[in-house]
């Protein structure tokens, strides 16, 4: 299947969850096993030469595609979430939104000092979110490979943002707009 025919595979919903936003919906690319099977066999292409440790997979559809490359790569699975959600100790790190503030956590040790991670999630749009998990595993001690994401929305400079900080990044699908 073509990245044309990947891209085929996802929903866009317009106006939500604001007017003027085109919400690139992967849950149909996910339903798709063809699809799905395909995404990930790109992804993992992508990711097999970096020779990873852990797979670190953003809250939530970032836990999906994580968790099935991770196996893919006959590697672990660490999730990224949201404050609150994890039990036992966690580290975190806040970071700010275009409306506010956010606290992304990870399990206290989890990811050993020294180790090479492989950052995933669904889309890359301004690329808030994967900067602060970025910041968080390389206050673990982590480095941190690569950024990979299925959807790219290029005109709102996310991956640009990582490629700033130092974070290679790479992605399969990319939309224009917003």
């Amino acid at each position: 299947m073509s990245v044309d025919g990947l891209a085929a595979l996802v929903r866009t919903i317009p106006d939500w969850p604001k007017p003027g936003i085109q919400f690139r919906d992967i849950t149909t690319l996910l339903a798709d096993w063809r699809g799905f099977a395909e995404l990930v066999e790109r992804m993992a292409l992508i990711a097999r030469p970096l020779d990873a440790e852990l797979v670190i997979g953003i809250e939530a559809r970032g836990f999906i595609l994580g968790a099935v490359l991770a196996h893919a790569l006959g590697l672990g699975f660490v999730p990224v979430r949201k404050a609150g959600k994890l039990p036992g100790q966690t580290v975190g790190i806040d970071y700010m939104l275009e409306y506010g503030t956010d606290r992304l956590e990870l399990h206290e040790g989890q990811v050993p000092q020294g180790a090479r991670v492989l950052l995933v999630d669904d889309l890359i749009a301004t690329g808030g979110t994967a900067l602060a998990a970025a910041q968080l595993l390389r206050e673990q001690g982590a480095t941190v490979l690569m950024a990979l994401f299925a959807i790219d929305l290029p005109d709102l400079g996310g991956r640009r943002a990582l490629e700033q900080d130092g974070i290679v990044s790479q992605t399969v699908i990319a939309f224009p707009g917003h």
